[in-house]
């Protein structure tokens, strides 16, 4: 197919991941405006290499390659051959990371702007995921970071802190555009099967800069609420949550908690709306500090009306606030953790109010409608579309 509008990211999609929703709601913003579009990303396991859906292409990088860097080079190769054959007909492409911003940049006598959209910056979270990268391959991929920022049309961040980061390492105050994370407002939804009478949650993913060991710690100093579990909706499949589990065998809370594993979209929001506190313990590391990020799980949390307990960081604070939405604790401290939950859970009345103007705060300035008009006038900025 002929496309004018592209969108490339070095995720997996569809998944149960939080990137995965934001990906669904930048790409269908841009192939609304465009008419269409190409979407590439990682495939693999049961997703075909290539799937049509209405006039939105998807194409996928299929090679299973174990080491991260050989997998990031192999598919800017691989984006570079899909752009070169669609170049002639593109308007504009969307990138969501370095690995696809260099193929869309340096491909030979491009004409289309491209918008690098930064979640997060290798250079600063590699040091979480890939201990063992060394500082010069780190600096390596911070100069690309660079050449990425500068010579991009329009960089978009969904945090003000991400934004800040991206201007230290050299993104023109003039192309960096807020574009925050979004929620849908979701109807009534029925009770969980299997739901335990009383819980909290948490949903995302296992990294070690989720929070989920001091999560666990803060639990166990609640075990004297015999009624009260933890469910836990991980976005990664049960054998990424052995470590976790084996925390919560050492801590003796094993058999408190409630695991569901990559559930549907939709399934999480149930959770969410019938917890009693959703919890996102964020660490106070680099990658959430320095770098920065845009929590989705709080904002889906509060667009389901229930109370959020929440780490105190910075992109925490442009989401929600303390006491009006929640409660924001230092980070890395389980007593103070386990302390907030508490409180929440003997005062339902007022966590109850809470959930509700956590959910008139997201209905005010939070929803994707908002989001995807902020987009959509960078698209018109730097791509005038004649759709």
């Amino acid at each position: 197919m002929r496309h004018r509008a592209a969108y490339f990211a070095f995720d997996r999609f569809p998944s149960g991941k939080g990137s995965a929703v934001h990906i669904a709601q930048m790409a269908d913003e841009l192939f609304e405006r465009f008419g269409g579009g190409l979407l590439g990303a990682i495939g693999g396991g049961d997703l075909p290499g290539r799937q049509q859906e209405g006039n939105r292409e998807i194409v996928r990088f299929g090679e299973q390659i174990p080491n991260l860097i050989d997998r990031a080079e192999a598919f800017s190769a691989w984006a570079a051959a899909v752009l070169k054959e669609h170049a002639d007909g593109l308007e504009i492409v969307h990138v969501r990371d370095p690995w696809s911003a260099l193929p869309a940049l340096t491909l030979d006598g491009r004409r289309y702007p491209v918008v690098f959209e930064v979640n997060g910056l290798p250079s600063i979270e590699m040091s979480h995921t890939w201990p063992w990268a060394s500082p010069a391959t780190l600096g390596k991929i911070r100069e690309l970071e660079r050449f990425c920022l500068e010579r991009s049309e329009a960089v978009v961040v969904p945090s003000r802190v991400i934004g800040e980061a991206v201007r230290r390492l050299g993104a023109p105050e003039g192309k960096v555009h807020l574009v925050p994370n979004g929620a849908d407002l979701p109807g009534e939804t029925a009770r969980p099967a299997g739901a335990p009478a009383r819980y909290i949650v948490y949903v995302g993913a296992l990294q070690p800069w989720q929070g989920l060991d001091v999560l666990l710690r803060a639990f166990a100093r609640l075990g004297d609420l015999d009624d009260l579990r933890l469910v836990i909706c991980s976005s990664v499949p049960e054998r990424r949550a052995k470590p976790v589990r084996r925390l919560a065998e050492r801590l003796g809370v094993a058999d408190r908690l409630d695991w569901r594993f990559a559930l549907p979209h939709p399934e999480v929001a149930a959770w969410l709306a019938h917890a009693e506190v959703s919890v996102a313990p964020l660490t106070g590391c680099a990658r959430n500090l320095d770098q920065g990020c845009a929590p989705l799980k709080v904002i889906e949390s509060m667009a389901a009306g229930v109370p959020v307990v929440a780490s105190d960081l910075p992109a925490v604070r442009e989401l929600m606030a303390d006491g009006e939405h929640g409660r924001l604790v230092p980070a890395d401290r389980p007593a103070e953790l386990a302390r907030a939950v508490r409180i929440m859970l003997e005062y339902p009345g007022e966590a109850a109010a809470m959930g509700a103007r956590a959910r008139a705060r997201v209905a005010e300035a939070l929803t994707w409608t908002r989001s995807r008009a902020r987009l959509a006038e960078v698209y018109r900025t730097i791509a005038p579309s004649d759709r």
